[in-house]
């Protein structure tokens, strides 16, 4: 497969002002896409935030089943690490970010009263790959919408200060990439769940790697369901061929986009694209 790279000159200018920001933060709200919780974790992100207080959130919970939803929580908690699970696009679980939130800002304020200062909104930074619903979320956060959001990466490409709550305030900013995918498997998953702009990745490519990864993952019956085609003995390239000949008119092009597509709206069905690492 041809190499996936995209790093946009916006999203470039947005990474640098971010780290300047950073200083400003006492809270960091990372986010991820549930279905690829290790692979849409920015390698960098560790580095950058030090030991500022993070909050861990997967979003589109909608889109796993509860069995891959109750194995990473249980290998979070075996990892040391706290989960928040959210469906931002509609609203589910959000109110649990606030007050965690809430109670580091309360950390920090009884700091600042000791030392003689007076107390403040908790300042947050909301931070994650292209469309892995940073904006959804704040947007449920606030209870109306101050920030574009759409299905599509590459939506906000300015930071911009919201204030939640009298302590609570976020800075929503751009989706933040490597300026190099050096680990192609995980960059396949980001393109197919649409966390990397599509100038990036060959529509075709990827949606054939999607259907090998759901069988490589037993999830072949989802797509037999769907589209009344046995994957046995094919590989995705034979699939997407195949597809193209049965309902569009030997187009493979569009059989791609249609498959991806359903994937990403979750017609096809609540698949997770990773599962927990073996102990």
């Amino acid at each position: 497969m041809a190499l996936i790279q995209w790093y946009p000159g916006h999203i470039a200018k947005a990474e640098r002002k971010l780290k300047e920001h950073l200083k400003l933060v006492d809270v960091v709200l990372e986010v991820r896409d549930a279905r690829i919780p290790l692979a849409s974790h920015h390698p960098q992100v560790d580095d950058w935030i030090g030991n500022k207080p993070r909050l861990l959130i997967l979003n589109r919970l909608d889109m796993i089943p509860e069995s891959a939803y109750q194995q990473w929580v249980a290998w979070f908690k075996s990892q040391g690490k706290t989960v928040y699970f959210t469906n931002a696009k509609q609203g589910e679980r959000v109110k649990a970010i606030i007050k965690a939130a809430e109670k580091i800002g309360d950390e920090i304020n009884q700091k600042r009263q000791i030392r003689g200062m007076l107390p403040r909104p908790v300042r947050a930074v909301v931070i994650g790959f292209p469309n892995v619903g940073k904006s959804a979320l704040i947007n449920r956060l606030l209870g109306r919408k101050v920030v574009a959001s759409a299905r599509r990466a590459g939506v906000t490409r300015q930071l911009q200060w919201v204030r939640i709550s009298d302590t609570l305030e976020l800075l929503d900013a751009p989706g933040v990439i490597p300026s190099r995918l050096d680990n192609q498997r995980d960059a396949v998953k980001l393109a197919i769940c649409e966390d990397i702009g599509d100038a990036g990745y060959d529509n075709q490519r990827i949606a054939a790697a999607f259907v090998d990864l759901l069988i490589e993952l037993h999830y072949e019956g989802l797509l037999q369901s769907r589209y009344g085609l046995n994957t046995l003995d094919m590989t995705g390239e034979d699939f997407i061929e195949k597809l193209a000949n049965l309902k569009y008119q030997e187009d493979k092009e569009r059989a791609a986009m249609q498959l991806l597509n359903d994937f990403r709206k979750g017609i096809i069905g609540a698949i997770p694209l990773e599962l927990p690492p073996s102990s």
